[in-house]
């Protein structure tokens, strides 16, 4: 079954090995196809690499060797969600290594150029909360940091400091 939705991220002639830094660092992922080019085209030559079909945490993407004059930018990024400060550091500490990037509330860039937001489940659990305050609190709490303090953000959720 064709999934209905594949998103497709545009390269600039590196999407195999971006694809390949993803499935190293992100569980149940795979490099499920290589597309080569069947002739030469603007943007390369017969056999260069085109696109690369993968699977991404069990979703499925897309990577076009597009060229150059696309850059990613903080319109569109990718959510992965951890369970716990470990998880997310992990996560974090691949997505910013190597030319990476720190942004905020949760956001960084890869030595790509993707946006990614590496996201603890409280976090989100707090945000959606039934109580408006500690929405609140959460959200504050959350507005300081750049990568995600679990254990401040489960403390905000209970309404203590720290």
């Amino acid at each position: 079954m064709t999934n209905p939705i594949v998103p497709c991220l545009w390269f600039d002639g590196n999407a195999e090995e971006a694809m390949r830094f993803y499935v190293g660092i992100l569980p149940d992922s795979s490099i499920d196809h290589i597309n080569t080019s069947p002739a030469d085209w603007p943007g390369g030559k017969a056999g260069d690499v085109l696109t690369v079909e993968a699977t991404l945490k069990g979703a499925p993407y897309l990577a076009l060797n597009g060229g150059s004059g696309t850059e990613f930018n903080d319109a569109i990024s990718l959510q992965v969600h951890t369970g716990d400060q470990a998880e997310t550091d992990r996560y974090w500490n691949a997505l910013i290594a190597d030319g990476g990037e720190e942004m905020a509330c949760s956001w960084c860039k890869d030595r790509f150029g993707v946006r990614w937001q590496v996201v603890p489940r409280t976090l989100m659990e707090g945000l959606r909360s039934n109580d408006a305050r500690e929405r609140e609190r959460v959200f504050l709490a959350m507005a300081e940091m750049v990568k995600i303090d679990v254990a401040a953000i489960e403390a905000a959720r209970r309404g203590n400091k720290g």
